[in-house]
């Protein structure tokens, strides 16, 4: 039977996810000494590191943009957009709740550092953005990708204009979506402008996956397209500088790392995606279906959350290489197992929340 299930997001989404707990395990537990910038084998580990969460903001859009556009023509849109929205929610409180100092706020200490952002809050945040676009354009598709591609293009082009945002005058609570000045890890600008090039992207499987030669025009175009953006996005910015003296063109030239991370991700999601028969096995697509449970069980397990005593309080920056690879593969066996066979993260909380809504 014909399906237009994605099937390769599955296994790219498989695939980001083990590339951010040897990422994390590495980053958090190798001696200082061993980072050598110069050597190879660290170059080609910064390099997956790098593209890692553009790739996963990226099939974030894609795949939750999808199956809100999908739910249209099954007559289900106003529960997908509630869906959306409760798992939105969800993403922010349990991105919160990962850095909860029960045990301080017990003995009447508290701290700023709880309001922190990392990436499960933008995650959460950019859904509910993405969510509240369509019900806006719900009546012109059309209109929704060309809004979302126009603006995940207009949060790369103007980065150097809140790249020093000064947020004094915002309360500490949203200022930290805005700036990593105060301890925060990801901000919505720009990663929301990769969920928005996802949602584009999702678009065009919407439109046309199924049809003849979709395929292997969308795989040559990911693929010339992420070559073009790696290797000549900065001499088109240049160029445009020249032509039209918009100084913010000349500094995204000179600072081009938004572009050439998308185009690093589209060159991955052309080759998973023409490969996408080969990436058949039940295991893959159970990892890639379970990335919340696996982030925050290696959360819990590497930085303490909750708990306090996590792998970088026990063992820090101490490991050299070969006991750091090693223990990388054993940690990411261990955090699959117990994310697969151990425990359900969000499934109770979820389906309360759920059920919550469709009461409303």
């Amino acid at each position: 039977m014909k399906t237009n299930r994605l099937f390769f997001i599955d296994a790219v989404r498989a695939f980001a996810i083990l590339m951010m707990l040897q990422g994390h395990f590495i980053d958090t537990l190798l001696a200082p000494e061993y980072r050598d910038p110069d050597s190879i084998i660290f170059q080609i580990w910064s390099y997956f590191r790098g593209i890692t969460a553009p790739t996963f903001f990226t099939i974030s859009g894609i795949i939750f943009t999808y199956l809100l556009m999908k739910s249209k023509k099954k007559g289900q849109a106003p529960e997908r957009i509630r869906k959306g929205l409760t798992r939105g929610l969800l993403l922010i409180a349990i991105g919160y709740g990962l850095r909860a100092p029960i045990f301080e706020w017990l003995t009447g200490t508290f701290r700023n550092y709880f309001l922190v952002i990392d990436v499960l809050q933008i995650i959460g945040l950019s859904i509910i953005i993405t969510v509240g676009l369509y019900y806006l354009t719900f009546k012109k598709s059309l209109l929704f990708s060309i809004l979302m591609l126009v603006l995940g293009i207009a949060i790369f082009t103007l980065e150097p204009w809140y790249r020093e945002l000064d947020t004094t005058d915002i309360p500490l609570i949203f200022a930290n979506y805005l700036t990593k000045s105060n301890g925060s890890i990801f901000t919505i600008l720009p990663w929301l402008g990769y969920m928005s090039i996802g949602a584009f992207i999702a678009s065009l499987f919407y439109r046309y996956v199924g049809k003849e030669k979709f395929k292997p025009i969308l795989v040559s175009g990911l693929l010339i397209i992420g070559t073009l953006l790696i290797y000549n996005s900065s001499h088109f910015f240049m160029w445009m500088y020249r032509w039209s003296d918009v100084v913010v063109f000349k500094e995204v030239a000179y600072y081009n790392y938004l572009y050439t991370r998308l185009g690093n991700v589209l060159i991955l999601l052309g080759i998973f995606y023409a490969l996408e028969q080969l990436m058949t096995n039940q295991m893959i697509f159970k990892i890639g279906q379970k990335t919340l449970s696996i982030y925050v069980v290696h959360f819990v397990i590497i930085y303490g959350s909750l708990t306090g005593f996590g792998l970088s309080q026990l063992i820090g920056k101490t490991l050299n290489p070969y006991p750091a690879a090693i223990g990388a593969i054993l940690f990411i066996i261990i955090v699959c197992l117990i994310a697969l066979y151990g425990i359900k993260t969000n499934a109770f909380i979820y389906n309360k929340l759920r059920g919550y809504f469709k009461k409303k």
